[in-house]
């Protein structure tokens, strides 16, 4: 059931929402704003409707009553080295610019205490999330500097590999994490920082999960039962989320949603490397693949199935929400911008999930494994001094 609009399940979960946070695990609003307006903030004023130019302004956040958001500090995996460094700090400070401007909407968070607080205080919990190791450059003492300007989880790949970890979009390399990986693994337990398993391959998934002394998320993905891409989650995974404690946080992107989708984008990206069809074409070229075979049709329903099957796997312990927004082409229809979540926990509260079971989902489930992440790193930096290791060839 897509169409909810003042249904007795939408008043519910409007109010539901207003008691328990609910936290997205992954918003790529400043990657939008570096790429459009290269971070003038005047140019592309969130305070204001911002339609037809992101998925996300601070009016349709409030519709859609987030609570807290992850904002990815993401960038490209084409990046290397001190510019991959660089451009992470500067999404780093575009954050820290967000909520310096709008104080009376955002506010950052650091522990899931602070969260708890700035949503008590009806303002938005702003968290930061980086999306790829290429963002620390190999290096330990990066790693830590962004967990002190406030980051809270690594996405230990984009789409590419890593010197040290397997993507789930490359050839394999690594098999899973080299030993450095799982230094870095281990650092990231000692700091408090989550370990992120979206975006890595089957292989580096278990790896991390063998080797983390913390609970695990997986900021943006969802089965891989239901849609085969490789973002997505298998269930042997899925089902070792109880053990961990972790979490993983439905993705809403329709290539991952849907196998139909996912099997139209592969047949074009087949086609695009057949014809020789160098990136810079492809955006030209799919425009021109979808005149000829339309895009097939992803809803709210579909993202629906995903929960139901990550609950049944995973346990209602381990689900929760991360809609890649202005991080993708977003046509999942009823969640085509940030006001969709109370449609999508609509619908689930129509098939019966319980009051308990969608606060879990919303935002307890994360709540929980910051908690665990913190505790845990107290108990390490009693233990164990900061790692000094450095990668080698």
């Amino acid at each position: 059931m897509d169409d909810l609009t003042a249904s007795p399940s939408l008043d519910r979960v409007t109010r539901l929402l207003g008691e328990h946070p609910l936290i997205d695990g992954h918003n790529d609003l400043p990657w939008a704003l570096r790429q459009q307006v290269g971070y003038d903030l005047d140019r592309l004023d969130i305070a204001k409707d911002t339609s037809g130019r992101t998925h996300t302004d601070l009016a349709r956040l409030a519709a859609g009553r987030v609570g807290g958001q992850f904002w990815s500090v993401y960038v490209p995996s084409t990046l290397s080295g001190g510019a991959a460094v660089t451009a992470t700090l500067e999404q780093i400070d575009c954050v820290l610019a967000l909520v310096e401007r709008y104080p009376d909407r955002l506010a950052l968070a650091r522990t899931a205490e602070e969260v708890e607080a700035v949503f008590a205080g009806g303002r938005i919990a702003s968290l930061m999330g980086a999306e790829g190791g290429h963002s620390i450059d190999c290096s330990m003492a990066t790693l830590r500097m962004l967990y002190a300007l406030g980051v809270r989880y690594l996405t230990l790949t984009h789409n590419d590999n890593t010197p040290w970890a397997d993507s789930a979009t490359d050839e394999p390399e690594h098999h899973g994490l080299t030993e450095f990986g799982e230094e870095v693994v281990g650092e990231m337990n000692r700091l408090g920082m989550l370990v992120d398993l979206s975006h890595v391959s089957a292989d580096t998934m278990r790896h991390a999960l063998r080797v983390t002394q913390a609970p695990v998320i997986f900021s943006h993905s969802s089965a891989r039962a239901v849609c085969s891409t490789p973002r997505n989650v298998p269930d042997d995974v899925l089902e070792s989320l109880a053990g961990n404690g972790g979490v993983c946080m439905a993705v809403f992107a329709p290539d991952f949603v849907s196998q139909e989708a996912w099997d139209w984008r592969t047949a074009a990206k087949a086609e695009a490397s057949a014809r020789g069809l160098a990136p810079e074409q492809w955006e030209e070229f799919v425009a021109e693949w979808q005149r000829a075979r339309p895009r097939p049709e992803v809803t709210l329903a579909q993202v629906v199935t995903h929960l139901e099957h990550m609950r049944e796997v995973a346990g209602i312990d381990h689900v929760g929400i991360g809609g890649d927004y202005d991080g993708c082409d977003m046509r999942t229809l009823g969640l085509q911008d940030v006001t969709g979540y109370p449609r999508l926990f609509a619908a689930l509260a129509e098939r019966g999930w319980s009051d308990a079971d969608l606060a879990k989902l919303a935002g307890r489930n994360v709540l929980r494994v910051m908690r665990d992440a913190e505790a845990t790193a107290r108990d390490l930096q009693r233990r164990r001094a900061p790692s000094l290791a450095r990668f080698s060839v």
